[in-house]
């Protein structure tokens, strides 16, 4: 599947939300991309709805197709709720959790820290940024007080998630515990996503 390469801002416009997770794409221009952005107030269809929901998610976490759906189909075997059961299996992926302890400023750079080989889990180098990790996992960066990016973002006071700690003087931290909802983004509606999946399946 090819790579999407354009403006993520134009997607954020889009989506009306931030995808990258720094609010900035939205701050200037709060409004959909283009020469009638400001002037689209069309309510899509029901499917419509559905599959903005689902792109917005997907594009969050930077997650193709077909990882997504598979992602999806491993929610809908767990006893929990399906739609917390996917979010916790989208937050453990091992770039995402780089992004939570603010080892990254987004889950972009935390995705390109862990292709380059700085990151390991449990004392292990893992380069996967889909790695699905478990509760107690310990993710920590090699080198981490010679790398400026890591440096620069852990300067930057981010908002540490509430289901991990760290430790910023050894670049290390823990996937505590899973993440309950309202710890998750509020400006996805799940359930939307659940009824677009189950007309495919």
């Amino acid at each position: 599947m090819s790579r999407y390469t354009g403006s993520t801002w134009k997607k954020s416009r889009r989506f009306g939300f931030s995808i990258l997770g720094t609010g900035d794409e939205t701050k200037r221009r709060p409004y959909g991309p283009g020469q009638h952005g400001q002037d689209r107030k069309r309510k899509p269809s029901e499917y419509g709805a559905q599959l903005l929901e689902k792109q917005k998610l997907r594009e969050l976490y930077g997650v193709n197709e077909r990882q997504f759906r598979r992602l999806f189909t491993l929610a809908k075997k767990e006893k929990t709720v399906t739609g917390l059961a996917f979010f916790r299996i989208l937050e453990s992926r091992l770039d995402n959790l780089v992004y939570r302890m603010g080892f990254a400023r987004t889950r972009r750079a935390a995705r390109q820290l862990v292709n380059h080989g700085h990151v390991t889990v449990n004392g292990k180098k893992v380069d996967i940024p889909s790695y699905l990790c478990s509760v107690n996992d310990v993710v920590a960066i090699k080198d981490g007080g010679s790398l400026k990016v890591v440096k620069e973002s852990l300067e930057g006071k981010p908002q540490i998630a509430p289901f991990v700690t760290i430790d910023p003087e050894k670049f290390q931290g823990v996937f505590a515990r899973l993440p309950e909802r309202n710890e998750l983004p509020r400006e996805i509606n799940e359930s939307q996503i659940i009824e677009y999946y189950n007309r495919l399946m």
